[in-house]
This record gives C-alpha cells, structure tokens and sequence, in this order.
C-alpha cells in the first residue's frame, strides 16, 4: 500500500534515470555476440532484473554495479527460454530474433506484461519469416529455426516498436540488407541501432525506412543507456498538476518535444536547458485535446499522468487513445477521486472539476 498526502506543491530538482525501454534491447543485443558488452545508466528496476535473469538463463554471465551491466560469456547459448520469465515480461520475446540469428533456433513464449489490450506478434513473427525463418506457433509459445537468415525486405503496417527492434536485432545478424519500412522511430529504437553499430553492424536511416546491413559475426562495446523520457514527464507532471516547479536534470529535451508542446497548452511555463526541462505548473490547468501516436507523437506512456492533470483543467479535454485501445485502467480510481470522465471507445471525454479528492483505490 502506498499512502499519499497531497494538497502539497511539489518542487525542486530531479536526477532521472536511464531509459527502461532502451536498456532491455540492449541487454537482449548481448546474445548476439560472444565477446563483452558493457552497458552504462542501466535502471534497477523490476523488468530489467527479469531481462538480467534472462540473458543468465541462456547462457549469459552478468556483472551488474552501481548502475553499470557488463555481460559476458555465451560461447553457447540454449535455445529455449523459460515460460515464466518470458510471461512475466513482454518484452522478453525480444530474445526471439537474436537467439534465431545466432543459433538457428529459439523457443520463446508468448509474451506476458501489462494488461493494456491485444498484443499480436504477428508483426515479428511475419518479419522473421521474410528473413528465412521457419516459424511455428503452438502450446502457448513460438517456435523458430533458420540454417542461416538472410536480408530482406519488411513492411511493418503500423510502426511497431517492438516488431522493428525484433528486426533490427535480426537483422544485424542476417547477410545482406535487411530493409524495414514504416519502422518506429522512438529514441529507444534509434538508441538500439546505435548500439549495434557500435557492434559491427552498418544501419541507415531514411524517410520512410531503416536499412541494416548485417555481418556473421559481432563485437562487444560499450555504451551508455539514454534517459528515460516518460520518467521525465512523469515528474514534470507531477510538479504541474500541484502547482509546483519542478526541474527534470540528465534528460533530453528534443524526446519531450509532443510531449511539452500540450504542457504548454495546458497552461504550463516551461524553460529549456542543454540537459533539462523545468515545469512551472498554472494555478489550474486549461482543457487541451490531444491523441497519443507513434514517436515523435504524443507518447502513450504518458497519456494517464496527462489526464491526471486535465481532470482538474478549466473546460473540457478530449483525449484518443490511438496505440493501446484499452488503456484507460486509470479511469476509474480518478473518477473515484471526484474526476468526471467519459470513456467512448478508445476517446475519453473529460470535464474539469476544480478539485480532486482522497480515495482508496
């Protein structure tokens, strides 16, 4: 239980940690290669220790200090990754691809993680196939196996983060071009393809695609995980919806920008330094519609602490939920909380009231 005493303004300065979802690829990158990968600002949190967990069980030495994971080991890898560790977390099924690339094979589960709606893999499952996998489905897990992938051509329908770091991954591994069209271009996506370049992989982006030169074999390196975005508005909301004046230090203000412009909307003053973001917050927020959508979009990661703060905004907002139609699992303890909100598919109407109140939820 978490008790909160609130009515406060929230101010002062805050160190924001290295990016959750830029850690985990990177930790799931270590399978590719056999030699040392050292990875800087890595979080300790509760996914990155399951990734940590998953990387040993498949044959992976971790050393992990003060913030910093150097893996090792894995001359030979098990192709099988354990069902509870893989459910526990969705992104564990990012082990698919490089176990294929590297092996030739992978049994992964299907992946577990928050509840926020569908979640089909058919994106991954479909890419592997394009670079030579041979893919089955069955008793709740993925079956994969390739004598050798190769490059190809994908096209991702909806600009999947998952699905492009899926390739990617593969990719780096696979001779010849492998060229993703409509991929994600979130920072945690960008971040990875750096990293294995830093690998020996050759990557370029373009307009509408990424193309990725892979090799057959891969180095270790050192890299330093990027700050996490949705973390940093977070407490920027935080000290908004009080009030307050809030200083987010070690971010990158260009990942925020969406995310700031409807800050500012709402009624927010907002100052911006190399390295930081301060948030002035109004007296009361003003109604501001906004849709969630892929990077540079408004992040959906951010959308509840979002209507957190128009819950309590002058006039109404209107917010589409436009990447994961069920999220809205926030609705109702705010509602509980005095907030007047109106769920209409993947749409929340919301009408400001002055004030919250306390509640158990």
């Amino acid at each position: 239980m978490i008790r909160i005493l609130g009515g406060r303004r929230l101010d002062g300065e805050v160190q924001i940690s290295g990016a959750k979802n830029a850690a985990l690829p990177a930790i799931f990158a270590s399978l590719l290669t056999p030699e040392p990968l050292v990875l800087h600002n890595v979080p300790k949190l509760l996914d990155v220790e399951t990734a940590v967990e998953l990387v040993q069980a498949l044959g992976k030495e971790v050393h992990w200090s003060n913030g910093t994971l150097r893996i090792t080991g894995g001359e030979e890898l098990r192709p099988e990754a354990p069902a509870e560790l893989v459910q526990r977390m969705r992104a564990s099924f990012l082990v698919l691809g490089p176990l294929v690339a590297r092996i030739g094979q992978a049994k992964v589960a299907l992946p577990g993680g928050c509840a926020l709606g569908p979640r089909p893999v058919d994106f991954h499952l479909q890419g592997l196939a394009r670079l030579g996998a041979q893919v089955e489905v069955g008793n709740g897990a993925v079956q994969a196996k390739a004598t050798r992938l190769r490059g190809a051509r994908v096209y991702l329908d909806f600009p999947s983060v998952g699905a492009t770091e899926q390739l990617l991954l593969a990719g780096a591994l696979a001779p010849g071009e492998t060229v993703i069209v409509n991929p994600a271009r979130e920072p945690e996506v960008v971040e990875l393809a750096v990293l294995l370049q830093k690998m020996g992989a050759e990557v370029r982006w373009d307009l509408d695609r990424v193309t990725i030169r892979g090799t057959s074999r891969l180095s270790g390196a050192e890299h330093t995980i990027i700050p996490d975005r949705i973390e940093a508005g977070t407490y920027l909301l935080a000290g908004a919806i009080t009030g307050g004046r809030v200083r987010a230090l070690s971010v990158c203000p260009e990942h925020l920008r969406a995310f700031l412009d409807r800050l500012e909307l709402a009624g927010a003053a907002i100052e911006v330094g190399p390295d930081w973001v301060e948030v002035q917050g109004p007296p009361r927020p003003k109604a501001v519609d906004f849709r969630t959508w892929p990077y540079p979009g408004f992040p959906t990661d951010l959308q509840p602490p979002m209507v957190a703060l128009l819950a309590r905004a002058e006039g109404r907002s209107t917010v589409t939920e436009t990447v994961y139609a069920a999220r809205f699992g926030h609705v109702e303890p705010l509602l509980q909380m005095g907030a007047r909100i109106q769920v209409m598919g993947n749409v929340l109407v919301v009408e400001g009231v002055e004030r919250l109140r306390g509640a158990q939820v």
